[in-house]
């Protein structure tokens, strides 16, 4: 009888510039790069543009989980955007923003107070000395794709840097990672 390979949960803090996926696209730097177990494939995705938490397993039943729509589990990103937001457009995010016909579902959105140290960017963000810039904190149950870029421009605030933080239970900071590095986790850290 051979025996099945326990099921592994990895978080991998993903650096700007690369793809969530193992195979090349365009000459994209891949997930290849980080020398993770065999076997494992992203939960979810994040674009080449954005950084932060990503999770990778081989639990098929997990990744289902963490990618239905039916399971409501929640993302929380630090999104960079250009200009303060008032309460207005803050009130607009976290009721719903209507996308290409569709409105996206209901989130949660502040500004963060303090704001956070983030190190710096490879390459830096693009830096205007006349447009004040601010991080946010938006929480999503829902994953569309590029959905924080497409909802902070919606409503006059672009994304300049979008980091994720957590999804479910496991949080980037609680993890000690620095861009390009991983760790294995349990999947009660996760769901």
């Amino acid at each position: 009888m051979v025996k099945k390979n326990r099921n592994q949960y990895i978080a991998l803090y993903k650096p700007y510039g690369y793809t969530s996926h193992f195979s090349g696209q365009d000459k994209h730097q891949t997930l290849t790069e980080f020398n993770l177990p065999e076997d494992v494939y992203a939960a979810g995705r994040l674009d080449k543009d954005s950084e932060g938490l990503l999770v990778l397993t081989n639990d098929g039943d997990l990744i289902h989980r963490l990618q239905s729509p039916e399971v409501a589990h929640e993302k929380t990103y630090w999104a960079q955007v250009e200009r303060i937001p008032d309460e207005q457009a803050l009130r607009f995010l976290r009721n719903g923003v209507v996308l290409k016909g569709r409105k996206t579902k209901p989130c949660k959105a502040r500004i963060l107070d303090p704001q956070p140290k983030v190190a710096e960017r490879n390459p830096p963000i693009r830096y205007r000395e006349n447009v004040p810039e601010i991080w946010l904190e938006i929480k999503l149950t829902e994953g569309k794709n590029r959905q924080v870029r497409r909802i902070t421009a919606k409503v006059g605030h672009p994304t300049l840097r979008l980091i994720r933080v957590s999804v479910g239970k496991l949080k980037l900071w609680d993890l000690n990672l620095k861009p390009g590095e991983w760790k294995e986790v349990k999947k009660s850290d996760i769901v």
